[in-house]
């Protein structure tokens, strides 16, 4: 599956093991940054991550920030785009089944890299239930405009 990731400088350590875990685990990843430490401003590579899903370009995507909320606020922004912060494998879980939540979103501040890929590889192999949800997603879908 083909990914774009981004984050600030808050998640940058998390993101390159994430990408390093992505890459093994035979996905192709695109890094829309950041590629340090230095302050920056999430909102940037959130609408970068969050385009490259919404055009297509991407299946799925993964933001990290510092709390994950920034970065889901400003993803959520984009048409197209269903983002959420997912803290554990239930949120995870439901949020695929049930809102078809297309980029994930992880505050470095609370999550281990462990925990972090858990959580990835239940959310990137989930599948939309459908259904009422579907009816609901696309309630969602008409709040865009």
């Amino acid at each position: 599956m083909k990914i774009a990731i981004g984050s600030d400088h808050g998640g940058y350590k998390l993101k390159e093991k994430v990408i390093a875990y992505l890459k093994g685990a035979g996905h192709r990843v695109k890094d829309f940054g950041c590629y340090d430490q230095e302050s920056c401003d999430y909102p940037l590579f959130a609408r970068s991550v969050a385009r490259a899903v919404a055009d297509g370009k991407a299946a799925r995507g993964v933001l990290i920030c510092t709390t994950g909320v920034g970065m889901a606020i400003a993803a959520n922004k984009i048409a197209g785009v269903r983002a959420a912060v997912l803290p554990t494998e239930a949120i995870a879980l439901s949020s695929r089944e049930h809102n078809d939540c297309n980029v994930a979103v992880f505050g470095a501040k609370f999550m281990t890299p462990a925990k972090t890929r858990s959580i990835l590889a239940l959310w990137l192999t989930t599948r939309a239930l459908g259904g009422r949800h579907r009816r609901r997603v696309r309630l969602i879908k008409q709040l865009e405009g």
